[in-house]
This record gives C-alpha cells, structure tokens and sequence, in this order.
C-alpha cells in the first residue's frame, strides 16, 4: 500500500512538471504590452519685463496728531460753561473748555496788588527827593496802575542805587509775587488750544476738581498720524516723504499720507521698525483701523508671478521646445500672494499655473486658449 501511495505522488508531481513547463513555453513568445507616454497640458505666460513699484502693505490704528490730555492744576468747584463739557463738543481756538470757581484766589490776588500799590506810593516822596530823574516814570506807572487788570511791568532801574532802594523795601518781591498770583489764576480756566473737539470728558459741573485729577481729553479731528511695523529687512526702502495710500477694512474708501517719521530702532523680538504716516481727511476718526500701502521703491526689468510658482525662493519653470526647464532667477520682493523676480528674458515661457509632479527635461504641451 505504501509503495503505491508513493507512486501515485510520484506521477502527479510529473504530470504538475509537464503543465507548468507547458505554461511557460506558450507564454514566452506573447508580445508585452506597451503604454503611451503622458505628455501634460500646461498653461504658460509670455514674459515682459517692465518697471513695478515695491509696496509694502502695513496696518494700524489712527491716532490725532494734535492730541492734549486736560489735567487740573488747582483745587475747586467746576462751573457751568457757555458748552457743555460733554463728549463730541466742539470748540474754537481760544474758547473756554473748563472754568474752575476762583472767587477765593481772585480776592487773595486783588489783595496783593493792592498791596504793592500801596507799596509804591509809600515811597514816593522819597524817590521825589533822593531820586528826582525816576520819579516821573513811577508816578506814571502808579497812574497806568489799575487793580482789575494785568499788572503792568514795574519800571526799568536807572542805577543800582534805584535798584537797591527798591527792592530794600520790598517792592519788587511784592511785584513777583502778584505775577506769580496772576499766571495761577489763568489755570482756573482752560481753554481750547486750537480748533477741535473733546473725545473723553470725565467731570461734570458742580464737581470737586483736585490737583493732577484727569478731566477729559482733547484732539484736532483734522490731521492724523498711524504707526505701522514693517519687516526689518524693507527698512532701506522706506524714505521720510514717501507716499502712501491708506485703505480702510472694506477697501471702499481710499485716503492718502506720507510718511513723516522712522523709527532708528529694531524691535529685537519681532525685528520689525516703526513707521509713521500722516494724513488728512475730515472723514477720519480717531481709532480708525486702515491698511497701508507704502510704495517704497520701483525696481526696473521684473515680473510679478505668484509665489506658488517659485521653487525653493529661487527658480522657476519655463517652457523650451515643449520642455519643461528649471531656471534660476532673483527674488526682488515678497508679499502675502505673489513675488517679483528679476533674471528672465523677454519673451520667455513662463508657467502660468503650478504642475504637479513637474520636473526638469518633463515633455509637456502648451495650452493655446490662455
């Protein structure tokens, strides 16, 4: 039975032997099967070199360039005024934005001028017999000497002797003091520095204003300045004088500045550079957000191509003889979208959208409706 088992294998392995080889030979005269080679379609631009100005695109807040933070430097009841100190107020240059009661100060400053009056015509007689040449100038200045008005100059000394007489008797302490009197009661009013319009009022009338108390805020709504930070590496192209045009965040209304200051310092953490561009427009706001567009500089024989079109910062593809060739060029500038490159001739191929799998020597076919 063994020996049969055996025999029964040994001729199923022959006759699987004899099958295979059978297999093989009818398979090895069968032709292969050959495949078409894949020429892509590509859309390509005709280059044309020609000058483009490098904007830098920044953004930021309006902020007056005229601005005053009113503060109070004496003590006292605020007054009503001919405006309410409200905000949104307007006010001419001149007019009185707050008033402060000075009825104690005023009767303490009207006391010492009338004592330096006093003063003065106390020694008179003396001055008509030691000083006869000078009497006629402090007789003139007591006559011009009214106590409800600014008080005059006291006259010019003709001598040292006039001088030390004068003031040996207080005279000219007297005067200083009064002067002195008269600039602090100017601070119990405050009045509007220009044309312009209060932005912050934090007191009411009938309100006890301290000494250092902010009261309110104060700006001219006619010209503005927008502080911007702009990339390191740009900062040589940006000139005090350059124009800019400002946007605001709809892009609907367009405004234009310059550029008045820049900064001499490098933020080391951002390296970025303070610019500021002043504008004028009387629909601008105080706190407006606007985007810039400062216009640098032109660069001469480039191209603006987008950015997903330049392979590792410095070569593109163009199209040779239904080739595709990778050729370096030079970077100019940057932007959020698209690059400005330098180093193609006139007339070159360039691709106009990007091709997956692209490579050096790839046989392409130029797609003629652009």
């Amino acid at each position: 039975m063994r020996k049969f088992i055996i025999s029964a294998l040994g001729i199923l392995l022959l006759i699987g032997a004899f099958l295979l080889a059978q297999y093989f030979i009818k398979n090895k005269n069968k032709p292969k099967p050959t495949y078409d080679k894949i020429v892509k379609t590509v859309f390509v631009d005709t280059v044309k070199n020609k000058e483009i100005p490098i904007i830098i695109t920044a953004s930021g807040n309006l902020t007056a360039k005229s601005k005053i933070e009113l503060f109070s430097e004496v003590q006292g009841v605020l007054q009503p005024s001919r405006k309410e100190f409200k905000t949104g107020t307007n006010y001419s240059k001149g007019e009185i934005l707050l008033s402060i009661n000075r009825d104690e100060f005023y009767a303490s400053l009207q006391s010492q001028k009338s004592n330096l009056y006093n003063l003065i015509t106390s020694i008179m007689s003396d001055i008509r017999l030691d000083y006869p040449d000078d009497f006629e100038k402090w007789e003139n200045y007591l006559q011009n000497f009214d106590i409800n008005k600014t008080t005059p100059k006291i006259p010019e000394f003709s001598s040292d002797k006039e001088k030390y007489f004068i003031s040996g008797r207080g005279i000219t302490t007297s005067y200083y003091n009064v002067k002195n009197l008269e600039v602090k009661l100017g601070k119990y009013q405050i009045r509007a520095p220009y044309n312009g319009i209060l932005t912050e009022a934090l007191v009411t009338p009938g309100t006890l204003v301290r000494v250092g108390q902010k009261l309110g805020e104060f700006i001219n709504p006619t010209i503005y300045e927008m502080e911007v930070a702009i990339n390191a590496a740009y900062s040589n192209m940006i000139k005090i004088g350059n124009s800019v045009t400002l946007y605001n965040l709809e892009r609907s209304k367009s405004y234009k500045g310059k550029v008045i200051r820049v900064n001499g310092k490098i933020d080391q953490s951002s390296q970025t550079i303070k610019v500021f561009i002043e504008l004028t427009d009387k629909s601008l706001k105080e706190g407006m957000y606007l985007e810039a567009d400062l216009i640098a500089k032109s660069e001469q024989e480039v191209i603006e191509i987008s950015r997903k079109l330049l392979i590792e910062n410095s070569s593109v593809y163009i199209v040779n003889d239904s080739v595709l060739n990778l050729v370096k060029v030079n970077p100019v500038y940057f932007n959020s979208e698209s690059v400005v490159i330098k180093g193609l001739p006139d007339n070159s191929m360039i691709l106009k959208q990007s091709v997956p799998g692209a490579y050096h020597g790839m046989p392409v076919k130029i797609n003629k409706i652009n």
